[in-house]
């Protein structure tokens, strides 16, 4: 998988952890990696990885977001614009191999495809405040 595919199978799983408790995201790690059709494999362990060191944060990541998110706290935010938002976040402040402008720019391009019409530059906007 390209690092893009590999962002985008990050993204849906995170986007479960929204609509189950924490103790249930093992399971439904089980069930995402059955509906990909997809043995484990070193994408799909590093999926799984990043996702887990994700959901670790969770709340430092809000934290950081609401100080900068004007009007917008986490809590009223879309479920996909929280989740690119989170995962950009991270990948800006947690993983030196990935640049802001990479992180900012998959995230307003997934936006694209999940989010609302207004959710690239939202994202975009939010992210921006960050760097």
């Amino acid at each position: 998988m390209s690092r893009r595919e590999i962002r985008e199978q990050v993204f849906k799983l995170l986007f479960r952890a929204d609509f189950h408790e924490r103790e249930e995201m093992p399971q439904q790690m089980q069930f995402f990696f059955e509906e990909l059709g997809q043995e484990e494999n070193k994408d799909s362990i590093y999926i799984q990885e990043k996702c887990e060191r994700i959901l670790a944060r969770i709340e430092e990541l809000d934290a950081m977001v609401n100080q900068v998110a004007q009007g917008w706290k986490t809590t009223r935010m879309g479920k996909a614009d929280l989740t690119l938002i989170r995962l950009a976040v991270h990948e800006m402040k947690f993983e030196e191999d990935v640049p802001e402008g990479v992180a900012i720019n998959e995230a307003v391009e997934l936006a694209k495809t999940y989010g609302s019409d207004d959710s690239p530059s939202f994202v975009n906007g939010v992210l921006a405040k960050l760097v």
